[in-house]
């Protein structure tokens, strides 16, 4: 896999400052974001997510003129690192890289959940993030199902929905997800 540019990179670094430390604080805004909707969902309070950040209020909004433009920006951060985490694995052997992937996006999903109850389905960003993310992980699964290592009876969609599924459940940490995210993994893996 090369390191072609995905659709959701270019919205990243267009809504991205480009002076250093505006830079930072919008780094920091969108961390904390993270953190703090995956706690508390997507009521969680801009207030508390500037203090995080280590900025004020008015920092937030210079950013993020609206609560959605949040929502859209964290979540299009977090897809992004997707499909980057993507090209980064793709050296690996053709399970390792997939399995590296499907982790990264259990991780995800936390953010995701938050955020999506904020988005319509139908927005012009999330389309470009599923399609981001799509063209980033689902040559991994391709290549792994080549390989003979992944049943080549499914699709992205089908394993993805998996992990999402797997995800929705409450963990008592994210040890037990992980053991439980690899059982179910070992039947997506052919006897090879």
């Amino acid at each position: 896999m090369t390191a072609t540019p995905f659709p959701v990179g270019e919205i990243v670094a267009a809504r991205r400052p480009h002076r250093k430390d505006a830079a930072r604080n919008y780094d920091a805004l969108l961390a904390a974001a993270r953190e703090t909707f995956a706690e508390h969902g997507s009521d969680a309070s801009l207030e508390d997510i500037a203090r995080r950040a280590g900025v004020g209020i008015g920092t937030l909004y210079r950013n993020f003129p609206t609560r959605r433009d949040l929502f859209e920006s964290v979540y299009a951060d977090e897809v992004n690192a997707l499909c980057r985490a993507a090209v980064e694995v793709a050296d690996l052997q053709p399970w390792e890289a997939l399995t590296a992937w499907l982790d990264r996006f259990a991780g995800y999903m936390v953010t995701k959940r938050a955020v999506r109850e904020a988005l319509n389905d139908e927005s012009e960003i999330f389309q470009t993030c599923r399609d981001s993310m799509y063209a980033a992980g689902g040559p991994l699964l391709e290549r792994a199902q080549r390989a003979g290592v992944a049943r080549p009876d499914m699709d992205f969609a089908d394993l993805l929905r998996m992990v999402a599924g797997i995800t929705a459940t409450a963990f008592d940490d994210d040890a037990q997800r992980d053991r439980v995210l690899a059982i179910a993994l070992d039947g997506v893996r052919t006897g090879r």
